[in-house]
């Protein structure tokens, strides 16, 4: 068979099965049965991003069939191939979605607490909101790239290598087949949050990072479904993914890789077949196979030298360190935990310098004990000639990442309420605490090269010290910051920024970052902005001089529009900051909450990313983000970060802060103790939280107006929201 011949055979398989299951599924659960994959505002996003048509029920399956045999046309030209590509990827869509019908969790190790640790491992579709975790990551290229790897390697060990090298580089690898098992054997930690994620055992199940890939394009890039010719466009362009197959391959394999090579994905084997230049390689030394794939992808790595025992990536960021695999813990209300940055002299310092002031985890002291439990203070000394002290709150933020990106390290919170675990792995590959210095130092110095010229690093564990330092240095530090940001207000400043960092993503989209408005990631504040000025002049963060305001209510101020005008190419000509009814700013699809108009209560919903119900407007988070994200403006409805909820000039235009009306529970306790000083001050309204309903009180219109009655909500005596 030709490679043409082979692309045929394995869509005729797809087409065959795919009848044969629409046939029976048809027969037993009838035409009316809901067809949908979980946790997607796109219907079956494959179909519906290439053709424009939603499916959502059994019988619609088989107009799904019609619509993929459209592109089954077979003739000796490679573009007919790619097309039989493109209909095998509908019909694995249409097969995988019947198994859904049968069963709503057919991949089990989405019923599994912890992925490391079940029976079966593998996670099939991918949520909006999961996909809409990874878009800073792939904006900011801490995700530089996107793996599939399909088959079964030689051996386990070369599997583990390859993935650990993926992984050691960041990249989000999916994993299909056999090499499942073989990542299992060797211990890999897998995990959407660790960026190892296993689809499933059946080729049909590739069709999930597919979609992954074509939700983006949906998402971030606001192409129209059923424009294909856009969607190609931009899974090429803007989503770095290949694909690696391992093993002795058959017709199905190939009519998949066809279909990812339509969308700009190359595909490289170890087994040989008829190469497609820069499309279809053949690479059979595994020992070559990743540098071949990034080669073709042109995905650059910066490297970044660490002395460290365990692996350093972002790729280690979500990962999770319980209490069964716990070797010692820093602060989570055991013990004092705090961090801090501070300005040092330049010339006094010296570069590298990495001190231990008390026992580190392998004392003697704790030998015997279950869990080594020690108090942690870290100082972080910077110092640089384009250093400013306005700088110090964004590098110590840092800490949080950075000490998340080792693997077997767990950082959560920041400033004094930091909480740190290592787990009992590292510890056995010789990491220590001096590895914490080296990993900050070494990040500090690569990441923020263009301020920090020379960096010390004192991690304190005595109790003493830490408790002194905490009360006679870091407290007053904090509290002189928390004076200085209290201050900055958009008021208070000449000039706001813009952030670019989404339009590798989401092209149109400009947010204008202000000191009360971050970014709507939740990533960029007004002072990581100013900070990124400095440390990349010609980067994503530029000033917008405001000058005098067009109209202060709305927030509209010419030097704004000018910014995002230019910078969206003129998709988008105006916006107001402070208004979600008239020209509201544009989102990218990765924005942390979103708030939307709920008229009958006069006032707004906001939902949060994680929150996955249906929210009393009758939509859920995908649902409302599918109508706002890829750079579009929305009246009444508007993405934002959760910051913003606590902001007093949050939707001002509109009266504000006491419009809010119902909030997820999770959102509204992360955000109350903002949200009723803000209120407070701004009205008199004590507690104002408690009278923001939630899921746990109603989830319904008129559930909601009866808590808002019973509380006497602000909003129902304002003016009419509309």
């Amino acid at each position: 068979m030709n490679l043409f011949d082979i692309i045929y055979d394995g869509q005729a398989q797809y087409l065959q099965r795919a009848e044969e299951m629409v046939a029976k599924v048809v027969a037993e659960k009838g035409k009316e049965t809901p067809v949908k994959f979980p946790g997607t505002a796109y219907a079956l996003p494959c179909i519906y991003a290439i053709t424009g048509k939603k499916i959502t029920n059994v019988g619609e399956l088989e107009d799904a069939l019609a619509l993929a045999k459209e592109y089954i046309h077979p003739a000796k030209f490679l573009q007919a191939a790619l097309d039989a590509g493109t209909a095998s990827a509908m019909l694995a869509e249409i097969i995988e979605a019947v198994k859904y019908v049968y069963d709503p969790t057919p991949y089990k190790g989405r019923e599994a607490e912890d992925l490391n640790t079940a029976d079966v491992r593998t996670l099939g579709n991918l949520t909006d909101a999961e996909i809409r975790s990874f878009g800073v990551a792939l904006v900011t290229e801490d995700i530089p790239g996107v793996a599939v790897i399909i088959g079964e390697a030689p051996d386990a060990e070369t599997l583990a290598g390859i993935v650990k090298d993926y992984q050691g580089k960041g990249l989000l690898t999916f994993m299909v087949g056999k090499v499942i098992d073989q990542a299992i054997e060797q211990k890999i930690k897998m995990g959407i949050d660790l960026r190892v994620i296993p689809l499933g055992y059946e080729i049909e199940s590739v069709i999930h990072v597919v979609s992954v890939a074509l939700r983006a394009s949906l998402i971030f890039g606001a192409t129209k479904p059923g424009d294909f010719l856009a969607q190609r466009t931009y899974t090429k362009n803007r989503v770095k993914a290949f694909v690696n197959v391992f093993g002795p391959w058959d017709n199905k394999i190939i009519a998949a890789g066809a279909a990812a090579i339509e969308l700009g994905f190359p595909a490289t084997v170890d087994t040989y077949i008829n190469e497609v230049p820069t499309l279809l390689l053949h690479q059979p030394d595994y020992s070559k196979v990743v540098a071949t794939s990034l080669e073709v992808r042109n995905i650059k790595i910066k490297v970044t030298e660490i002395d460290c025992p365990v692996a350093v990536s972002s790729a280690f960021e979500g990962e999770r360190v319980r209490r069964d695999t716990m070797f010692a813990e820093f602060g989570g209300n055991k013990t004092e935990c705090w961090e801090l940055v501070t300005t040092g002299n330049l010339a006094e310092m010296e570069d590298h310098k990495i001190t231990l002031v008390g026992p580190d985890i392998d004392d003697a002291m704790f030998a015997g004990k279950d869990v080594v439990r020690l108090p942690m203070g870290i100082v972080v000394k910077v110092a640089g000639k384009q250093m400013q002290k306005d700088f110090e709150t964004v590098l110590e933020r840092r800490i949080h990442y950075f000490t998340n990106y080792i693997e077997g390290a767990m950082h959560v919170g920041q400033r004094n309420i930091a909480w740190v675990r290592l787990t009992k792995e590292a510890f056995e590959k010789g990491f220590r605490l001096k590895h914490i210095g080296e990993v900050l130092y070494a990040k500090m110095r690569s990441d923020f090269d263009k301020v920090v010229d020379k960096c010390e690093i004192t991690i304190y564990t005595n109790a003493d010290e830490v408790k002194k330092l905490g009360e006679e240095m870091v407290k007053p530090i904090y509290a002189e910051r928390d004076e200085r940001m209290g201050a900055l207000t958009d008021d208070s400043v000449d000039e706001f920024y813009t952030c670019l960092l989404c339009q590798s993503f989401a092209p149109s989209h400009v947010c204008i970052v202000t000191p009360e408005r971050l970014g709507l990631c939740g990533a960029v504040s007004w002072l990581d902005a100013k900070a990124t000025k400095e440390l990349d002049p010609m980067g994503p963060n530029q000033p917008v001089v405001k000058g005098k305001a067009i109209d202060e209510r709305l927030g509209v101020w010419d030097s704004v529009n000018e910014a995002v005008s230019t910078n969206s190419q003129g998709a988008v000509e105006k916006v107001t900051l402070y208004s979600i009814l008239e020209d509201p700013m544009t989102s990218c699809g990765c924005f942390e909450c979103i708030c939307g108009i709920m008229p009958e209560a006069n006032g707004v919903v906001i939902v949060n990313r994680e929150f996955m119900d249906v929210s009393p407007v009758g939509m859920t988070f995908g649902e409302l983000a599918s109508m706002t994200g890829g750079g579009v403006q929305t009246p009444g409805f508007m993405g934002h970060g959760r910051f913003l909820i606590g902001s007093k000039k949050f939707m001002s235009a509109e009266g504000g802060l006491p419009r809010i009306v119902w909030m997820p529970k999770e959102l509204k306790d992360d955000v109350a103790e903002r949200l009723n000083k803000a209120v407070f001050e701004m009205t008199g309204v004590e507690n104002f939280a408690d009278m923001v309903c939630d899921e746990t009180i109603a989830n319904d219109s008129e559930g909601v107006l009866e808590f808002l009655e019973k509380v006497g909500h602000p909003a129902l005596a304002m003016d009419e929201i509309m």
